[in-house]
């Protein structure tokens, strides 16, 4: 509780509802199973290098003791074309609610983050009953582009990321020229794009360790605790009637 000579300057505040922030409650929680990524690509076509780039950054997230899923979005209903109940839906949802971290990773189509990429984002809703499927979750960004390098669909995918409440960690990957950077087995070729999706999955691993088990903690809000309070509140008040 913040202090009492501190509160008499509030008049607007709830005090019950007002937390100081303390370091005590920021510890890093030891848990015994690994770090649980999810990762979503944007792209349905049958040589994807935003799937393969998927893929590449899968093999590193696992070498940094990661455990991963994929998620395909073939057979994904457009947007509310669809029962939430529809199979693909579920299974997205699900492996939501299963992930720590995720990562998102999109081709660019004009200058934007591609539909199929979007489709998926959308069909998670920001709050499910008392659970939201994203928020207190890491995230990592990364694109690919067929010509230079450019940032528009990471910067569209950070905006998303700070929307549905998760924590975005500060590295991200933009690969140009993508069809070039790809053996023909499918490998990412050794360059500076690759050593920086090397970058990007040892930060999210990092950052998901350390924000896992307080990501309650961090992602509590006065203005969530006050409507809880006045809810309180108001059954009490109604049950004394």
């Amino acid at each position: 509780m913040p202090r009492a000579s501190a509160l008499s300057d509030l008049p607007n505040i709830i005090d019950d509802a007002l937390e100081v922030p303390d370091p005590a409650n920021l510890a890093t929680l030891i848990t015994s199973h690994k770090p649980r990524i999810l990762m979503l690509y944007g792209s349905l076509r049958e040589r994807s290098y935003s799937r393969l780039l998927t893929f590449e950054a899968q093999r590193l997230l696992e070498a940094f003791g990661a455990e991963v899923k994929v998620f395909h979005a073939n057979g994904l209903p457009l947007p509310n074309d669809a029962p939430d109940t529809h199979p693909k839906v579920q299974e997205l949802r699900e492996l939501m609610l299963w992930s720590e971290g995720q990562v998102w990773t999109s081709p660019e189509r004009h200058g934007a983050m591609s539909a199929v990429m979007k489709a998926q984002i959308d069909w998670i809703p920001l709050p499910g009953g008392a659970i939201r499927p994203t928020q207190g979750r890491t995230l990592a960004l990364m694109q690919v582009s067929g010509g230079s390098q450019s940032f528009n669909a990471v910067n569209q995918m950070r905006l998303l990321g700070r929307w549905m409440r998760m924590v975005t960690i500060p590295n991200q990957s933009s690969v140009a020229k993508a069809w070039q950077e790809f053996e023909a087995n499918d490998r990412m070729k050794p360059s500076s794009f690759y050593d920086r999706v090397v970058d990007v999955m040892e930060e999210l691993v990092k950052f998901t360790i350390l924000n896992r088990g307080n990501a309650n903690y961090l992602t509590s809000r006065y203005s969530e605790r006050k409507q809880a309070i006045i809810k309180q509140r108001e059954q009490v008040d109604a049950a004394a009637v």
